[in-house]
């Protein structure tokens, strides 16, 4: 069954501001990162749970298009769809939209698989991975990748 999309509300720190008073471009691959682990933790495969199961995800593609400043003393909220993956779930590709009063600032997309840590090979995911993903809310654009190929744009 999909959940509601998962979010989450971030407070901007100076130390996230440019020389111009914006949020710096990396800050937002740093938010995606930090929403799309909440949310794993929360279903029970968050980072000790990758570990104990030496797997762990990687990215192919982090692509962010920025569409309204950001400055301090913004509200912001992140959140995190599912966007495609492969029926096995070895590949998937999520979207993130960042949010100021409720109009889209940016939004991020990204390519990720699944890496078995040992073999450092791409692998379909444990089922716990796979249930915690079945959950995950969709786009409306969603689509079934190809087993075995990288995630095409």
């Amino acid at each position: 069954m999909e959940d509601a999309p998962f979010s989450q509300a971030v407070g901007l720190r100076w130390a996230d501001l440019d020389p111009n008073g914006h949020v710096r471009h990396s800050v937002y691959y740093d938010w995606g990162a930090m929403v799309r682990i909440a949310y794993l933790e929360g279903k029970g495969v968050g980072l000790d749970w990758m570990a104990r199961n030496a797997i762990g995800p990687v990215l192919f593609r982090e692509e962010a298009r920025f569409q309204r400043e950001l400055r301090l003393g913004d509200k912001v909220e992140i959140d995190v769809r599912l966007s495609a993956s492969s029926l096995e779930g070895r590949k998937w590709q999520m979207r993130h939209r960042i949010s100021k009063n409720g109009e889209a600032a940016a939004t991020l997309e990204i390519d990720g698989a699944w890496l078995d840590l040992r073999a450092r090979k791409i692998v379909a995911p444990p089922e716990d991975m796979v249930r915690a993903f079945a959950g995950f809310a969709r786009t409306d654009d969603f689509t079934v990748l190809a087993s075995g190929k990288p995630p095409a744009k």
